[in-house]
């Protein structure tokens, strides 16, 4: 039987964590675990019964990302279900407030947000890394924003987006911080391009679009393919559109 892949995403209870735990799935000899803030969501349970490919199968785990202990408990659990290594680490789970001016931002909401977008990835990694030690191709990926670029504040006005794009910036150095650190690793930051979930259509109308015009599915799809094709020389220590494979500055 060929090898199996092991893959942990986070934010795994809807739009694009949830549509990659699902195409993961259909592929063969695939582990794919996948973490939900809340296992009493109806999420959960409609993750539970999603099908899976020959030797493929599905943990699913609990994560707070508002709960600095929780990354360190899920990797617990997912040694206790028998995950010996780890081949991909998709770090999706994000939180994004609404856009505001500089001097109405809700200080509260820049502290969660950094939480949940900056210091539960960092969690994650230390967690997760003697795992990521152990596969053959170990390979982290930063689901981050091109509002996450400082280069483009002023361009595209993203200054209203004080909490979110600060935290995915500081996301982004944390990305190529492992990829410096760890010659051996794929460490890289991506952004998804406009997509068909909550925040996508958010930031679609902020844009004067009725909604995202990347489907979920095809978000998916061009992730997916990114990994796949992801090398220490090529990706590892950038920061990718996948929409169009352009490389976004930092």
């Amino acid at each position: 039987m060929a090898a199996s892949t092991t893959v942990f995403i986070t934010g795994a209870g809807r739009g694009i964590g949830k549509g990659l735990v699902q195409a993961y799935l259909q592929r063969p000899n695939h582990t794919v675990i996948g973490s939900v803030r809340d296992s009493t969501s109806p999420n959960y349970d409609e993750l539970k019964k999603t099908p899976a490919a020959e030797g493929s199968r599905l943990i699913l785990l609990t994560l707070d990302a508002l709960k600095a202990e929780d990354p360190a408990k899920a990797i617990k659990a997912a040694e206790e279900a028998g995950i010996t290594h780890i081949d991909i680490v998709i770090a999706n789970a994000g939180a994004i407030p609404a856009p505001s001016p500089l001097e109405a931002v809700v200080l509260n909401d820049v502290v969660e947000t950094l939480q949940v977008n900056t210091i539960s990835p960092v969690a994650l990694y230390q967690a997760s890394k003697p795992l990521l030690e152990k596969s053959a191709k170990p390979i982290w990926l930063s689901m981050s924003s091109a509002a996450g670029s400082i280069t483009n504040v002023a361009p595209y006005q993203t200054h209203w987006l004080l909490a979110y794009g600060s935290s995915k910036a500081a996301f982004n150095f944390f990305t190529v911080a492992m990829h410096s650190a760890h010659p051996n690793f794929i460490a890289y930051a991506i952004h998804p391009g406009l997509v068909q979930t909550d925040m996508g259509n958010q930031g679609a109308k902020m844009q004067g679009l009725e909604k995202a015009p990347v489907t979920i599915e095809d978000s998916c799809s061009m992730i997916m393919e990114s990994v796949a094709s992801a090398t220490r020389e090529k990706t590892s220590g950038r920061f990718f559109n996948v929409t169009d494979g352009t490389e976004i500055p930092w």
